[in-house]
Parts: C-alpha cells; sequence; structure tokens
C-alpha cells in the first residue's frame, strides 16, 4: 500500500526528528549504492546531522574524498553544466508554464471562433460585431486552406482555393473574402 505524501516542513518534536532523519539517510545511502552499482557511477553522500561535527559518509571518507577530489578537479563550467540552483528550476518551469498558457490561449481562441462560425451557420445570420466577423473570416480561411491541402494530398490536384489578402482596416479595399461577401 503507498504512503500519503508527506508535508515537507521542519518536525518538531525532537525524538521523531531524529528517528525520521537516521531513516532517511539510510534509505539515501541505499539510493545513492544503487545508483552506483546499476549506473557503474562515482557517486558519494555526506549527511551532516543536527548537532554532529562529523558527517555520514557513503561509501567510506576515502572515497567520498576521492571523489570530491576529482569533482573538485574538473573546471567549473562542465562542472556546473548540469547542475541547477532554485532559481534555475523555477525560471524553466515558468518557460513551460507561459508555453502551457499560450497553447491554452490559442485553443481557446480556435474554439470560440469554431463557435462563432456555428452559430452564423445554423442561425443564417452574420454577427454585426468586426472584431467577431474577422474571427470568423479567419476561421474561415484557415479551414478552407486545410481542405483545400487535404484535397490536394489525396487527389494529387493542384489547390483551387487561393486565400485572400488579409483584412486591412481604414482602406477601401478590405481583402477579406468574408467582407466581400457581405458586401453582395
Amino acid at each position: 500500500m503507498a504512503r500519503k505524501k508527506v508535508a515537507l516542513r521542519y518536525i518538531r518534536n525532537d525524538s521523531t526528528r531524529l528517528n525520521t532523519l537516521k531513516k532517511r539517510t539510510k534509505n539515501l545511502m541505499k539510493k545513492a549504492s544503487e545508483v552506483a552499482t546499476l549506473c557503474n557511477a562515482k557517486a558519494c553522500v555526506l549527511v551532516y546531522g543536527e548537532g554532529t561535527t562529523v558527517p555520514e559518509v557513503f561509501p567510506s571518507h576515502a572515497e567520498a574524498v576521492a571523489i570530491l577530489n576529482q569533482f573538485k578537479s574538473i573546471p567549473e563550467v562542465p562542472q556546473l553544466k548540469k547542475t541547477m540552483d532554485q532559481e534555475t528550476i523555477l525560471s524553466k518551469r515558468l518557460v513551460q508554464l507561459r508555453h502551457q498558457v499560450e497553447k491554452i490561449r490559442r485553443e481557446r481562441e480556435d474554439r470560440e471562433a469554431r463557435i462563432l462560425l456555428h452559430k452564423a451557420m445554423v442561425s443564417g445570420h452574420l454577427p454585426g460585431n468586426i472584431e467577431e466577423l474577422t474571427t470568423m473570416a479567419w476561421k474561415l480561411e484557415l479551414i478552407l486552406k486545410s481542405l483545400g491541402e487535404r484535397i490536394t494530398k489525396r487527389s494529387g490536384q493542384p489547390l483551387v482555393y487561393q486565400a485572400q489578402a488579409p483584412y486591412v482596416t481604414g482602406g477601401k479595399d478590405m481583402g477579406s473574402s468574408m467582407y466581400q461577401a457581405l458586401q453582395q
């Protein structure tokens, strides 16, 4: 049976904290041993307990000193290549979340455009708002382009539909096929 998630906060009870430290240290040493064995890697662990001056060391004090000296002898750039601090981790996470927000925003806009288009097709009336008309025109252009590409791909014949020039405000010729359809 799986354990429930443990809250990461300071354990106030002294005996509980000491027992937890012993158990976690033992498990950490065991995992380091497994990594070293399974991956044929050099690994060492130093754990300074609360109030102790001498750390608990894996695999042994001499081997840990040798591994740490070897690590320190590596030039600083390769040494820090794969290490990350809290700021780096958070900034990478922030970038991921921004990409996720942008993706969701695009999906929402696409869904809204589809709904507008569906409402216009069902009711037979176009919305009076210029933004909604532009959104519908944009979605229609994408759908027609996608259909044209599918037809071309399946039949091998050239694309029949050519997209109109983009919507330009303030000009006599709006260029959008939706605008031209409204004028008729």
